[in-house]
């Protein structure tokens, strides 16, 4: 996955208060699309240091933590041991480079990921592959701001031309919406965020 070199980097020192904040608002987001979640699987992908995906463990019947960087990997397997949950498990792996066939889940969802993804489309129609039929991958990430210059990043999305880009692969009932403003929040600048939630 794009960047897995900076993430590596950065792993032991990642949750800082921003993140935290932002972590929240992205789960708090996503708790809002869940429907009888208690009994699915989900995968948090792109997890990082499973900042979200903590904050919604006990909403899942499991999870999988699911990174292309050792490091974060590591910061999460150390959570949920101390934890000592019994519902989590973790996996390095990279969807842009490979397909796994033997993964399925019930909930896909990803903040802040989709940026540092490179082919978006073909991350999206992977991903596709791996829901359960009925399933949905919750996307959040910032809006399209024009203000962001970066060969390492996508200047976020705008939210219709990313759900045409998921229709033409498979996914329908696709709806968005910007959930939080923020100053400073993205790459140095102030910028929005939105969920999209789609369905297999």
């Amino acid at each position: 996955m794009g960047n897995t070199d900076k993430f590596e980097m950065i792993a032991n020192s990642y949750d800082n208060s921003e993140r935290i904040h932002i972590a929240k608002i992205s789960s708090d987001a996503i708790r809002e699309y869940l429907v009888d979640a208690k009994s699915k699987s989900a995968i948090d992908f792109g997890c990082g240091t499973g900042l979200v995906g903590m904050n919604l463990l006990s909403e899942f019947n499991s999870m999988l933590f699911l990174d292309t960087s050792p490091n974060m990997i590591s910061q999460i397997k150390q959570k949920i041991s101390d934890l000592n949950t019994q519902n989590a498990e973790t996996l390095c792996f990279d969807f842009e480079k490979e397909n796994q066939s033997d993964i399925h889940a019930d909930y896909i969802f990803m903040a802040q990921v989709l940026l540092h993804i490179d082919d978006v489309e073909l991350l999206l129609s992977r991903l596709y592959d791996v829901l359960n039929e009925g399933g949905h991958l919750l996307i959040v990430d910032f809006d399209k701001n024009e203000e962001i210059v970066s060969d390492r990043v996508h200047n976020g999305f705008d939210q219709e031309k990313l759900a045409d880009i998921m229709r033409g692969i498979g996914y329908t009932n696709i709806k968005s919406t910007t959930i939080y403003t923020g100053s400073k929040i993205f790459m140095g600048q102030d910028a929005s965020m939105f969920i999209l939630d789609s369905h297999k």
